[in-house]
């Protein structure tokens, strides 16, 4: 309880947002730090997940977007398909004002499913819909496409302790051109090329960092990314097979590959 009193408390005072300086430096390398999270409850195919990201247009302080992001996913037995509906909350820094924010709220659908290649290469294939209820616009839609790769590099699978190497690629789409007052958009918003390198501390965490190109019609970027991989699980199972007074630890969370 404690532990998960502290966790909580340095998310919300490290994800607090500061205003800063947001105007596009295509130089400048930013950061992006980040949590992901997932869990099932119980034996049902019914879960949560979500994931909360801090991004900066430098190291840390020159807020490009803190993003907080939740939804019920749903995975039909027998199938690797899963089905998620969520809501997400989103401040942006902007480009025209040093001190300057703007908010989002977003609602979004998603599909993910994996295939595998062989024994060692693992993809996973995501597709996104979102509603975007941005400050200030009129409803804009959004469309995305990421494919995950996955690739152990010090041990033929996924396991505790295993080095591996992490790339994606994302598509997003707009669907909506007109943003209001005879403001428009591309139909093609962005796309995200992203490599890292991930190590798999045990069966309960994952982290990553890594190196991503992001580019749009009007800039290009690159980012850091360092984020951290957390699937909470709950316990009855595990702890119906802890004998009474037994000094073994009962597991509070586990992750699982994706």
């Amino acid at each position: 309880m404690r532990r998960g009193l502290f966790l909580w408390t340095f998310i919300i005072f490290f994800f607090t947002p500061t205003s800063g300086n947001s105007q596009i430096n295509e130089s400048q390398t930013g950061t992006w730090y980040m949590y992901f999270f997932n869990t099932t409850f119980k034996e049902s195919s019914w879960g949560f997940q979500g994931d909360i990201q801090y991004r900066n247009l430098n190291l840390i302080g020159d807020l490009e977007q803190l993003l907080f992001r939740g939804g019920i996913s749903y995975q039909p037995k027998q199938t690797q398909i899963k089905l998620t509906i969520g809501y997400g909350n989103i401040t942006n820094g902007t480009s025209t004002s040093i001190n300057s924010i703007n908010l989002e709220n977003r609602i979004y659908q998603e599909l993910m499913f994996p295939i595998k290649f062989g024994n060692r290469i693992q993809t996973n294939h995501r597709f996104r819909s979102e509603q975007r209820f941005i400050e200030g616009q009129d409803l804009r839609t959004r469309y995305r496409y990421n494919l995950f790769i996955n690739i152990p590099l010090n041990k033929t699978s996924f396991e505790s302790k295993t080095l591996y190497l992490s790339i994606y690629d994302e598509l997003f789409i707009n669907g909506e051109l007109n943003t209001g007052d005879d403001e428009k958009v591309n139909f093609f918003d962005r796309n995200r090329l992203y490599t890292a390198l991930g190590y798999m501390i045990n069966d309960q965490i994952k982290l990553q960092l890594g190196f991503m190109s992001q580019r749009t019609s009007n800039w290009n970027r690159t980012q850091l990314q360092l984020s951290f991989h957390h699937n909470i699980q709950h316990c009855t199972k595990k702890m119906n097979n802890i004998k009474p007074n037994s000094s073994q630890s009962i597991p509070t969370a586990s992750i699982r590959y994706k």
